[in-house]
């Protein structure tokens, strides 16, 4: 039934709480370290049937969630974490936490799946008539709109504290600051952008074309997953994850790697674990993403920009190969309460993924507290 939150009682696929960000090595007799566990730990909310901004339905949709902590009396206190691309709610479990500055203790924190992502409605888990190759294209407003309903209509949310997010999370934390001005008193996305520059599409473009290029893919209607594709779209990924400068001072042996290669036999490793129209799909959204494009805006991304009236802290890292620093010092510009801090890191995009760097972490948190500390 639409409009229900409906808890997990046995999950149909299993998530991708590795996601593209690398992890340590195999330890010897753990060759099956890479298979994805099934979800028991969130809940599914009903959507019925979704009509998209493209006017193509998806059926029988729904979004996977988690919260925690409790929505307060004076419902204040409610913060947004959407996840990240191959992210989930599990691995969104990393920036916040007791004396952290999301804190369980405080806030009524609400971790929402993106679509695509193997736990909302993707591919690999939707309705015949749109699973598989026939997924349609899921726009950054598709999801925040039935965001809102989940949050409104399922839960009680009326406002919201803070809506923040790394990556794919920091492009829906501008969506929904745009989208929903009303709603939201602070935003703080980091190492993500508004609109997603011509750069980042031609970046996209080149990992999607090693995973096409693999004739088993056979135009997403493959009956076996296209390995060697899956192989080189992680391959091709893990270049431009981190910075030049990460590899050339051998920064992957923090993460327990002797070499690059290792390096990317881990990543090859990690997208194996992924439906590979599920990975399509959400870099679909992704290679789309312009708060202006909607019938509100009108592609006008300045006016677009201009109604976003939360306080609002944009987080780049000065060596992200995907959200440059110079994107989103465009966008401040036409933001009234807007600004941006830079994080100087070699570890690029990957600076924000959790326990990569601690100076991250710390400036992450610090931006948090202010934001909400002058909108209280």
């Amino acid at each position: 039934m639409a409009g229900r939150p409906v808890p997990l009682a046995a999950a149909s696929g299993y998530p991708p709480d590795a996601g593209r960000h690398p992890r340590r090595p195999r330890a010897p007799g753990n060759e099956r370290r890479y298979r994805r566990r099934p979800v028991t730990d969130c809940s599914y909310y009903s959507l019925g049937d979704v009509t998209l901004q493209s006017g193509e339905r998806l059926a029988d949709a729904r979004l996977g969630y988690k919260t925690y902590g409790t929505l307060n009396k004076s419902g204040d206190n409610a913060v947004l974490l959407p996840t990240f691309y191959t992210g989930t709610h599990v691995r969104n479990e990393g920036f916040f936490g007791p004396g952290r500055a999301l804190d369980p203790e405080r806030h009524f924190i609400v971790s929402i799946n993106l679509f695509g992502n193997g736990i909302s409605t993707s591919p690999s888990n939707a309705h015949p008539d749109c699973a598989g190759h026939r997924f349609p294209l899921v726009t950054f407003f598709d999801n925040v709109a039935c965001q809102h309903r989940l949050l409104t209509e399922g839960l009680g949310v009326e406002r919201l504290a803070l809506v923040t997010g790394w990556s794919m999370g920091g492009c829906q934390s501008y969506q929904w600051a745009s989208q929903y001005s009303d709603m939201v008193r602070a935003a703080v996305p980091f190492c993500g952008s508004a609109r997603t520059s011509p750069h980042n599409r031609v970046f996209l473009e080149g990992v999607k074309a090693a995973l096409l290029a693999d004739a088993e893919f056979a135009d997403g209607r493959y009956t076996r997953p296209p390995e060697r594709g899956l192989r080189a779209f992680g391959r091709v990924y893990a270049g431009w994850a981190f910075s030049q400068t990460f590899f050339r001072e051998g920064l992957f042996r923090q993460l327990g790697f002797d070499t690059y290669e290792e390096l990317l036999l881990d990543w090859e490793e990690d997208h194996l674990n992924w439906d590979a129209n599920d990975l399509l799909a959400m870099l679909h959204t992704w290679q789309c993403g312009d708060i202006s494009a909607n019938d509100r805006y009108g592609g006008d991304f300045e006016r677009a920009l201009g109604a976003i009236t939360a306080r609002l802290i944009t987080i780049p890292c000065s060596d992200d190969l995907y959200f440059p620093p110079e994107d989103n010092a465009l966008e401040v510009r036409h933001i009234r309460a807007g600004e941006m801090r830079v994080h100087h890191s070699p570890w690029g995009h990957c600076s924000a993924s959790p326990g990569n760097d601690a100076g991250f972490q710390r400036l992450l948190d610090q931006c948090i507290n202010e934001v909400l500390e002058q909108t209280s």
